[in-house]
C-alpha cells in the first residue's frame, strides 16, 4: 500500500551557489554522494540538484517534511544500471521507521536548468 508520494523541483543555480560556499554542500549531502557527484565535473551541479530534489521529495512522501532529519543522512545512489535509489541513515532511517514505511521508490529527471524528483513510500 502507498503511504505517501512526494515531488520536488530544484533549480541548478541554487546548487551552483551552494558549491561556492565552503562547507555548505557537506551540510546537505552524504560524503559519498557528494564525492560521486563532484567527480562528474561540469555536470556536478545538475546531479546534486536532482539529489537534493530527492531529499525534499522524501520529506513530502513522509508527510512530515525534513524537520528533524539531517540531510546528510539521506544518500541518493545509482545501481549498476543507473537506476536511482535512496539509502537512509540515522535520523532519516528513524523517521522512515516512525512512518511505517518499508520501501522507497525514486525517479529523477533533469534538463538544463532544473532537476525533478519523485518519491513513493510504500508500507
Amino acid at each position: 500500500m502507498i503511504l505517501g508520494i512526494g515531488v520536488d523541483v530544484v533549480h541548478i543555480r541554487r546548487i551552483e551557489h551552494w558549491l561556492s560556499v565552503p562547507g555548505l554542500p557537506e551540510r546537505f549531502f552524504h560524503p559519498e554522494e557528494l564525492a560521486s557527484a563532484l567527480s562528474r565535473g561540469p555536470t556536478a551541479p545538475l546531479s546534486l540538484a536532482a539529489r537534493f530534489a530527492a531529499k525534499e521529495a522524501l520529506g513530502k512522501a513522509l508527510g512530515t517534511g525534513l524537520r528533524g532529519i539531517r540531510l546528510a543522512d539521506i544518500r541518493v545512489i545509482n545501481n549498476h544500471n543507473g537506476r536511482p535509489g535512496i539509502e537512509l541513515y540515522g535520523t532519516a532511517l528513524a523517521r522512515l521507521a516512525e512512518s511505517g514505511g518499508t520501501r522507497l521508490h525514486l525517479s529523477l529527471t533533469h534538463e538544463r536548468d532544473n532537476a525533478i524528483a519523485m518519491v513513493v513510500l510504500e508500507e
